[in-house]
């Protein structure tokens, strides 16, 4: 057996989110050999659900590594084999820290997504991440769970997200991983998460070796799973630090069927 762990955004979805026929006969064939596929993204699970449904991958063998790597969820069992969650504590420290520097910043209940306001920022990201709005001044007063991430978002200018990793940096050490995963949004989530962790995780859990492990991405999130994977690809489109740290660099990119086409001849 091996495992596909690949990224959405950039690199198995094409710039109109969409998996394009090319790129689902590979997986469909990939799958049908008794391999695993891993949607693993730092979307939320109710959207990685929604980008498998619209592609209509019904198949058994197919699992989620959401939001960060905080959930690894099984499809075929309906039901989540990891989570990491987010104290409540820290919850409150990261809104105030972030309303001081005036930056948005949302949280997630299982099914929603939390912001204090629905601004222009939380407008944008839902262009694309199709979640019920929950508003709320204190997030604590909607969360009934810890939640799984954070996320900060700025449109125009990312030194300003830069100055909050600095506000954050001190109290962070030891407690929560911050990381980009475009240049307008920064992750914000436990510290043992991560997408180079979930990977780790669920070879262990299938009794894979991580030798028969690929992942594909293309942003700074996706470094580690390039990193801890035996075949770490990055798409043409990846940006320059990705590409520095992955052991293959796709001819094409996420929207000429890139990954299909390096996994294709990777595996022939």
């Amino acid at each position: 057996m091996k495992i596909l762990f690949t990224d959405l955004d950039g690199t198995l979805l094409n710039n109109r989110s969409a998996v394009t026929p090319n790129t689902k006969a590979f997986l469909t064939d990939f799958l049908s050999q008794g391999n695993r596929l891993v949607f693993s993204s730092g979307r939320p699970l109710d959207s990685i659900r929604e980008v498998k449904e619209l592609a209509g991958l019904t198949q058994p063998g197919i699992l989620a590594i959401a939001n960060n790597g905080s959930l690894v969820y099984d499809f075929d069992r309906e039901a989540p084999i990891l989570e990491r969650t987010m104290p409540f504590s820290y919850v409150s420290y990261l809104q105030q820290a972030a309303a001081e520097l005036h930056l948005h910043i949302q949280t997630y209940t299982r099914r929603a997504v939390v912001s204090h306001a629905e601004d222009e920022e939380i407008r944008f990201y839902r262009r694309r991440i199709h979640l019920p709005l929950l508003l709320a001044d204190d997030f604590l007063s909607v969360l009934t769970e810890e939640p799984y991430k954070m996320l900060v978002i700025d449109l125009h200018d990312h030194d300003r997200l830069l100055a909050f990793c600095s506000r954050i940096a001190a109290w962070a050490e030891g407690r929560i991983q911050y990381i980009f995963s475009n240049e307008m949004y920064l992750e914000l989530f436990a510290k043992d998460a991560g997408k180079g962790n979930a990977v780790r995780f669920v070879c262990d859990y299938f009794g894979v070796p991580l030798s028969d492990a690929y992942a594909s991405g293309d942003a700074d999130n996706d470094i580690s799973m390039l990193q801890a994977a035996g075949t770490g690809i990055a798409m043409a489109n990846a940006a320059p630090r990705v590409k520095e740290a992955a052991d293959i660099v796709t001819d094409l990119d996420n929207d000429k069927d890139g990954l299909a086409e390096c996994m294709r001849r990777l595996l022939a």
